[in-house]
């Protein structure tokens, strides 16, 4: 039930599926493996790996949490142990899984991730999970498999089921305001920002007489709302911490009055609403959410790769910060 301890077990659960993928590269099996420690000593095992058709590398897995015998189990709160945790790793920079992992990275950028053959993969090992009755599972994931696990909660929210969600560092697509360090200059990009945007939505709507298209857009944006995944993102890190203005923003677009413009501006991105202008296809933005718990890492960061690491999140000498935005 604690939250730190929860934090860590869900990034260790990410790290296990890099280091799985990680031996297989450098072929050590067995006792040679290092992996299995990641999950072992939260008393979890593989129940089933994730592999990708594509180039054939591990992206995920399964893990189910096993009973000890030597535990008095009616001290454990249901909600608090989860049956199964469903993880999912980033982009590696080295190996035969840099070239698959870009290409899913650029899908990210485009809308378009659900499409690719990794995400019916992803998708399906939980949707099995779930038509076996269970629904105390957890969805995890780490930059790009942040975004695969973001993918498949916001899935089963349509369906009605709410999982658990620890999403370490999750890509967000946008200009890097959040990198401007002068606070009058960064408040007023994102107030313009707002207003352009849904003086777009509201353009678009009006030329392309979608009226239905657009309100089950909106519909389902707003449908999400229940589920509140927790983010975790750190500052230094600018392909996550657009979030941190993102959902900061709309406390201070309420505080002026503007949260109509802010509500609206906050369900679209300005390149999906410039393709429908075109009349190109567009797709609903991956990384927009209505709800989240967002936790903020505010301990200095040397350099980028510190800052997206997933290292950060497991560690207790760190700065946190969390609020629930909704």
């Amino acid at each position: 039930t604690d939250v730190d301890h929860r934090r860590s077990v869900a990034a260790c659960m990410v790290q296990g599926v890099y280091i799985m993928q990680r031996d297989r590269q450098e072929n050590r099996h067995g006792p040679e493996a290092l992996a299995p420690p990641w999950w072992n000593f939260f008393n979890f095992e593989v129940q089933t790996l994730l592999i990708d058709d594509a180039d054939s590398t591990i992206f995920g897995a399964v893990y189910k949490f096993k009973l000890d015998p030597l535990l008095n189990h009616n001290t454990l709160s249901t909600n608090s142990s989860p049956t199964h945790i469903i993880a999912f790793r980033g982009t590696l920079t080295k190996g035969d899984a840099f070239t698959r992992d870009l290409q899913l990275d650029l899908h990210f950028v485009r809308n378009i991730l659900h499409r690719s053959s990794r995400f019916e993969i992803a998708i399906q090992a939980v949707r099995n999970l779930i038509a076996s009755g269970n629904t105390n599972i957890w969805l995890v994931g780490h930059s790009l498999g942040s975004a695969m696990a973001m993918l498949a909660g916001k899935d089963m929210v349509k369906n009605g089921i709410l999982l658990e969600s620890h999403l370490f560092n999750p890509p967000f697509v946008s200009a890097p305001i959040e990198t401007i360090k002068n606070k009058k200059v960064k408040h007023g990009l994102r107030i313009a920002s707002s207003f352009v945007t849904a003086g777009l939505a509201v353009a678009v709507k009006a030329k392309k007489n979608h009226q239905q298209k657009n309100n089950g857009s909106n519909n389902s944006f707003l449908d999400l709302a229940a589920w509140v995944p927790c983010l975790y993102v750190n500052p230094r890190d600018h392909i996550c911490s657009e979030y941190i203005g993102y959902f900061g923003h709309r406390v201070k677009m309420g505080s002026i009055g503007a949260g109509g413009v802010e509500r609206l501006a906050a369900q679209h991105s300005i390149a999906g609403l410039f393709m429908d202008a075109f009349g190109k296809e567009s797709h609903e933005p991956i990384h927009l959410l209505p709800s989240a718990n967002l936790t903020v890492n505010l301990k200095r960061a040397r350099d980028l790769k510190e800052a997206h690491g997933l290292h950060q999140w497991w560690r207790l000498d760190q700065q946190l910060e969390s609020r629930t935005y909704r």
